[in-house]
């Protein structure tokens, strides 16, 4: 992987990646001159959770015309995006809109705690070409993108103001994208997310307690059964997990129970990655058409053990079939307690039975 390190002139850092030796770069593009950021965490006391506030990120792109792509190459210097022309495959930037990042002293304020926002947020983009997704492209070029994940979050992770790294892609207006071009992105937070807390609270809990691995286990008892997974090969497995709250809700993982993405070698890369384009295609295969939905990466802590860790992809797809609908109802945003509308059973077996090109 070569790889080719810019800044912007408003001095955000710009990385591009590429199988073949970069091209030297003329002029770094932005969209936009980042603002002096305003963003802070305040505790929150019932929930013992901190919460972001990111007024700033109302100003953000939303849906642009279809005549400008901020994520496109710049053509015109008269109208520039967020990456340079050239013959980069991959491209990583810091947010213009960042919801972290802001080292700043917090507001003082009395009722709850107060805290500087650190970390930071960054956009990676998955190709020049703004038509196509995720599921569309090469494989060669999943296994790049899973390269660049790591990377990326292996360098985050050594920040002393990151905690936790995320990597996560929405995609379709349906889960919040706004923004069409094939791209994810990724969050390094100063905090450990209240879901992560509790995921590897459990992981650890049941090592601790099995000398075992929890997700480990869950795989191979999946393999065993043969009812629910989309795929198994040498080094990862695909499947619908027996607990899925979502309808079609799938997740990918390596065998062997390794903490972070930085920690694959790369066979293991190569089989995930063939593992998730396997899984985003049946899944449009199935739709007919891309299908939204929320796909995230969770895995260890940033410079903490997280004993029993174990990197996974979960995602979510978000549905708008008339006999297939999921909308989160009240008891469900108020509580997070989920009512699953769908057996994982029934909808393992409708992906099972989807056919495509290997």
């Amino acid at each position: 992987m070569h790889r080719l390190a810019l800044t912007k002139p408003d001095g955000r850092e710009l990385i591009l990646y590429g199988r073949q030796p970069l091209e030297p770069v003329s002029h770094v593009p932005a969209a936009g001159m980042r603002s002096p950021a305003a963003s802070h965490l305040r505790w929150h006391p019932l929930r013992a959770e901190w919460v972001i506030y990111a007024g700033a990120r109302q100003n953000r792109t939303f849906l642009p015309p279809a005549d400008w792509d901020p994520l496109s190459p710049t053509v015109d210097p008269a109208r520039t995006t967020e990456v340079p022309p050239g013959n980069w495959d991959v491209a990583v930037f810091e947010n213009l809109f960042s919801a972290l990042g802001d080292a700043m002293a917090p507001p003082h304020i009395d009722l709850v705690p107060t805290a500087a926002s650190g970390g930071r947020c960054e956009v990676v983009v998955y190709t020049q070409d703004a038509r196509g997704s995720l599921s569309s492209l090469p494989l060669e070029r999943v296994e790049l993108i899973l390269e660049v994940w790591a990377e990326r979050c292996a360098a985050l992770a050594r920040r002393e103001d990151v905690r936790y790294v995320f990597v996560f892609e929405n995609r379709g207006v349906e889960v919040g994208a706004t923004l069409h071009h094939p791209h994810g992105q990724i969050y390094a937070y100063p905090f450990v997310p209240p879901m992560v807390e509790r995921e590897l609270a459990s992981l650890t809990a049941y090592h601790q307690r099995t000398g075992r691995g929890l997700l480990e286990d869950m795989i191979a008892a999946e393999i065993t059964a043969d009812r629910r997974t989309l795929f198994v090969g040498e080094h990862a497995v695909a499947w619908v997990p027996i607990c899925a709250r979502w309808a079609y809700e799938v997740w990918v993982a390596p065998q062997r129970a390794v903490p972070t993405l930085a920690d694959l070698d790369a066979a293991e890369r190569a089989d995930l990655a063939r593992a998730l384009h396997l899984t985003l295609r049946k899944l449009d295969a199935l739709w007919k058409r891309p299908m939204p939905y929320v796909l995230t990466v969770h895995q260890g802590l940033a410079r903490e053990g997280s004993e029993g860790a174990h990197v996974h992809f979960e995602i979510y797809p978000w549905l708008r079939m008339p006999d297939r609908m999921k909308f989160l109802a009240g008891s469900e945003v108020g509580t997070g307690s989920f009512t699953a509308d769908t057996l994982p059973e029934d909808k393992a077996a409708e992906l099972r039975a989807v056919e495509v090109p290997a």
